[in-house]
């Protein structure tokens, strides 16, 4: 049986990240991760209890009450994001948390907190996780880095159409503009920014369908699982 790898995808907001690494993860037998849900859920913790991110900076410990988790649905073959119990996946992917989720993320004792989830989640191998810093910050000896991107009107596009297939209320200048907003919020963060690692292959999917990035990935993990 060949060797299991990590495999890391960063990249820009709504560029396809979780969809690619779902994929990739259903086709391998690999554990998925979706860091951004992990970073989205802590969001909706927060603004439900009213925890301000100043609470959080001089109160680490109100972290330790959150549990984050993802359990796959078998009838719809997605991963669902779990917090303290409930299911949360619809909740997390509005426009209140996305509003949020940025500035949450760039909170040291909040990354901090999660990272260390991320690091004990990959350490037995075989797990595909996609974020802002998986490959330079989580897993930086990730045998397979994936860079991805996409023009930034075409991400905002995609956004809104998943968020209207989901019934959920939408706006595409409201979201085209959050997408600038965290590309340079994510991007010039003091603590972990959205950069490319220097190992990284980048995978501009601005005209590329699902099916086609998912062929293009796969065939870079099978090619770096048969050399390992």
């Amino acid at each position: 049986m060949p060797n299991k790898i990590n495999i890391a995808i960063d990249g820009h907001s709504s560029c396809g990240k979780g969809t690619l690494a779902k994929n990739i993860a259903k086709e391998l037998g690999y554990m998925f991760i979706d860091s951004g849900a992990m970073y989205r859920a802590v969001t909706l913790y927060l603004l439900e209890n009213e925890i301000s991110l100043d609470e959080v900076e001089q109160n680490p410990g109100l972290l330790l009450d959150i549990d984050i988790d993802f359990r796959l649905d078998p009838m719809k073959g997605f991963y669902n994001t779990f917090l303290n119990g409930e299911s949360v996946e619809g909740e997390i992917r509005g426009m209140r948390v996305s509003k949020w989720v940025s500035e949450v993320s760039a909170v040291k004792q909040i990354r901090e907190f999660l990272v260390n989830k991320q690091k004990h989640m990959g350490a037995e191998k075989g797990v595909v996780m996609d974020g802002r810093d998986i490959g330079t910050v989580v897993f930086p000896d990730a045998e397979l880095k994936i860079f991805m991107t996409a023009e930034p009107m075409v991400r905002a596009k995609r956004r809104y159409l998943e968020l209207k297939s989901n019934n959920v209320a939408a706006d595409l200048q409201e979201i085209y503009e959050n997408v600038l907003h965290r590309d340079r919020f994510d991007s010039t963060r003091e603590i972990s920014p959205l950069m490319q690692a220097p190992d990284a292959i980048v995978l501009n999917n601005t005209e590329m369908t699902r099916e086609e990035q998912a062929r293009i990935a796969l065939t870079w993990a099978k090619g770096v699982i048969m050399a390992s």
